[in-house]
C-alpha cells in the first residue's frame, strides 16, 4: 500500500493558505527555516530589521496572519506550524550564533552589512510579485514608506538623552515590538532614538544579577519601572500590529504591499557597510546616555559608535560579491517555488471565516 501524498491527507480547509499555499511541504519548511534564522541573526545586528528578513524570505504575510490568528485564540495547524518553526529557528540562531555574529559585526562590519543588503534586496522580487499587477495604489503606498526610511536613516545615532518613566518605557516597548513586525525598521534602533536602549539593557542586567545573587527584591525598581512597562508594550505591540497588518493586507492589499515594498527598499539606506566602530571617550553620548569612566570600561566593542571610512578596492569588490550572494539566496528561494508569488499573500478565504 502506497503512502498518501501530503496534499491527500490535508483537510479541505488546510489546502489553502499558510502551508499549502507555499507550494510543496519541503519548500514551506525551507522558507520558514531561512526566514527564522535570518530574523534571529538580524536581531543580533544593530539597525537590521527582523521583519525585513521575513519579508525577504517570502514568509512574512503568513507569519503576520499566524500571529493575528493566535491573538484571537484561533489555533489553526498551519498557523502554529509557520509561527512555531520561525520562532524556533530564530531562537536557535540567536543562541548559537550570538557571539559569532557580534564578533563578525565588530571585526568585519562591512562584510556583514553587505550580506544584509543583498538579503534585503533579494526580497524585492518577492514583494513585487505579490503586488503585481502594480497600479497607482502600489506606488502611492511605496513612496511614503520609502521616504520614512530615508528620514530614519538620516537621524543621529541616539544622542537623545536617557528615557525614564512608566509611560515612556511602555511606548518604547510598544514601538520596539512593532518594529519586529514591520519590515525595514529595527526595534533596537527605535529604542536608541527614544533614549530607552541603555536603560532597558541596564534594567535587564540588574534583574539578572539580582536573581543570580538570590536577592530578587533588590531589582524591584528596575522590574517595575522598566521591565514591566516594556514587557506590556511588547505584548500589545505584537498583537496590535500583526492584526493591523493582516487587516490592511485583506482590505487594502495593493497600497499595503506598496508600503512593504517601500520599507524593504528604503531599509537598505540604513545598512551602508563602510562604517567602522571606534572607541568613544568619557563624556561622549552613546546609546542615549553620556559615558562615565565606569560605563566606558564596561562598554563592549559591538556597542561602540561608528563612523564612515573610505573602502579599499578589495573591500568594495568584496562588498559587491557578498551582497550578490545574499541577493541570490533570497531571490532563488522565491524563484524555485512551484506556486505563483501572488499565492504567498494573506489567505482571504480564511480571514472571512471570522
Amino acid at each position: 500500500m502506497t503512502e498518501p501524498k501530503h496534499d491527500e491527507i490535508l483537510a479541505p480547509e488546510e489546502k489553502e493558505g499558510a502551508i499549502y499555499g507555499y507550494g510543496p511541504w519541503p519548500l514551506l519548511t525551507l522558507r520558514c527555516i531561512v526566514g527564522g534564522v535570518m530574523m534571529g541573526i538580524a536581531n543580533l545586528v544593530p539597525g537590521v530589521s527582523g521583519g525585513t528578513m521575513l519579508l525577504a524570505s517570502g514568509v512574512y504575510p503568513r507569519f503576520v496572519q499566524a500571529v493575528a490568528e493566535l491573538s484571537r485564540f484561533k489555533f489553526r495547524k498551519r498557523s502554529l506550524f509557520v509561527l512555531g518553526l520561525v520562532a524556533l529557528c530564530a531562537g536557535v540562531a540567536i543562541a548559537v550564533l550570538a557571539d559569532v555574529i557580534k564578533g563578525a559585526t565588530v571585526e568585519y562590519r562591512w562584510a556583514m552589512y553587505s550580506l544584509f543588503i543583498g538579503l534585503t534586496l533579494g526580497g524585492v522580487p518577492v514583494v513585487w510579485g505579490l503586488a503585481r499587477p502594480a497600479d497607482g495604489r502600489v506606488f502611492a503606498g511605496a513612496l511614503p514608506a520609502f521616504v520614512l526610511m530615508v528620514v530614519l536613516a538620516g537621524l543621529s545615532d541616539g544622542e537623545t538623552g536617557s528615557a525614564s518613566g512608566f509611560g515612556v518605557m511602555f511606548v518604547a516597548g510598544l514601538l520596539g515590538a512593532s518594529a519586529m513586525i514591520l519590515p525595514g525598521i529595527s526595534g533596537g534602533y527605535l529604542l536608541v532614538l527614544m533614549g530607552a536602549y541603555l536603560p532597558v539593557l541596564d534594567a535587564i542586567a540588574t534583574c539578572t544579577d539580582a536573581v543570580r545573587a538570590g536577592t530578587p527584591m533588590a531589582a524591584k525598581e528596575a522590574l517595575v519601572g522598566v521591565v514591566l512597562p516594556v514587557g506590556l508594550g511588547v505584548v500589545l505591540g505584537v498583537l496590535v500590529v500583526s492584526n493591523l497588518i493582516e487587516r490592511l493586507l485583506e482590505k487594502h492589499e495593493k497600497p499595503t504591499l506598496g508600503a512593504l515594498l517601500g520599507f524593504l527598499c528604503g531599509s537598505v539606506l540604513g545598512l551602508w557597510p563602510f562604517r567602522e566602530f571606534y572607541r568613544p571617550a568619557v563624556g561622549d553620548v552613546v546609546s542615549g546616555a553620556r559615558l562615565t569612566a565606569e560605563r566606558l570600561a564596561e562598554l563592549p566593542a559591538h556597542k561602540w559608535p561608528t563612523r564612515a571610512f573610505e573602502p579599499t578596492l578589495l573591500q568594495a569588490a568584496g562588498a559587491v560579491g557578498i551582497a550578490t550572494l545574499g541577493f541570490l539566496l533570497t531571490a532563488l528561494l522565491a524563484k524555485y517555488s512551484n506556486r505563483e508569488p501572488s499565492e504567498l499573500a494573506i489567505d482571504h478565504e480564511t480571514t472571512q471565516e471570522r
